[in-house]
């Protein structure tokens, strides 16, 4: 319902790129910025400075933005609240995800909420977990999942449930004949980690911090993004890594990994996080719920699996 130059607007001077506002909003470049130039038009003074690959406020823009934001916070407030008199969900729901939830948990969780409310369009940004914090922070997605304890005065969070960590490694690894493996034994063997800000990876940090034994200390032969780069390199033996229960389980009974408990155990935590001070329509509020009850369930379905 709000003016869409200023939902354009105020995406460019938060991105701080027009091709980047057009991504976001799934426009195209020119598009993005005929909305501009009409906005500017219709004030009669420029509101952003283009140059060096980056845009920056004029000082009206400034005062544009702020107003602008209010307006389409004051938007999004109305629409909500109207509809939610009909008694039937629906909209866009933006959900910022880890990469093992997105994979393992997600679908699950997304078909449940579809079946119940088919009006509902979610949109999924995935990222791992502390991108996602940052994300929902700022308010740039309406809640999000992840694997970490945020700590965020910005967030308000629900613990759902917790995954144990496992190491993973090829069956024909050394560390296959273990029935749980310690910090100092994992130490003299080559470690495929995660991308900095990935859950996982603070944890297995923090796993051998614990022993007194620091990241330097390691024998680091591969950092990826990718959970599925890093289940094929410890299969084929380059090295082992730490995952979670619910992305190894397809792997582990294909026989193409081994998963062996940490001494001490290990988890990772599954965590709903909202914005703590933005309005919080029924259809965020819904589905946090429902998100942190079907976490649990589906943690006692593996469990008892």
């Amino acid at each position: 319902m709000a003016d869409r130059r200023l939902q354009v607007f105020s995406a460019v001077a938060k991105y701080g790129s027009f091709t980047r506002a057009a991504e976001h909003l799934f426009m195209t470049q020119p598009a993005v910025t005929f909305q501009i130039k009409q906005l500017e038009e219709h004030f009669n003074t420029r509101l952003l400075e283009r140059g060096h690959g980056r845009v920056s406020l004029t000082p009206a823009g400034e005062v544009v933005l702020a107003y602008a934001d209010r307006i389409l916070d004051l938007s999004d407030e109305l629409e909500s609240r109207v509809s939610e008199l009909t008694d039937e969900l629906g909209g866009a729901l933006n959900i910022g995800t880890s990469t093992t939830i997105a994979a393992y948990w997600l679908p699950q969780l997304l078909e449940g909420f579809k079946r119940k409310y088919p009006r509902v369009v979610p949109r999924v940004v995935v990222g791992n977990s502390q991108l996602t914090e940052d994300r929902v922070a700022s308010r740039e997605l309406d809640l999000g999942l992840i694997e970490i304890v945020s700590e965020q005065p910005a967030i308000e969070r629900m613990t759902a449930t917790r995954d144990e960590l496992f190491v993973i490694c090829s069956p024909k690894d050394a560390l296959a004949k273990h029935k749980s493996l310690s910090a100092k034994v994992l130490k003299d063997h080559p470690l495929i980690t995660r991308d900095p800000g990935n859950a996982i990876r603070v944890l297995a940090e923090d796993f051998f911090a614990a022993a007194g034994i620091g990241i330097d200390e390691l024998t680091i032969c591969a950092e990826l993004g990718s959970l599925a780069t890093v289940k094929h390199l410890a299969a084929e033996g380059m090295g082992f890594a730490i995952a979670s229960r619910a992305a190894i389980q397809r792997d582990i009974r294909e026989g193409r990994l081994i998963g062996i408990p940490l001494e001490p155990r290990q988890y990772t935590p599954l965590e709903v996080i909202v914005p703590r001070d933005k309005f919080r329509s029924r259809l965020i509020t819904t589905f946090a719920e429902y998100a942190v009850a079907e976490f649990k369930r589906m943690a006692a379905d593996d469990v008892s699996a």
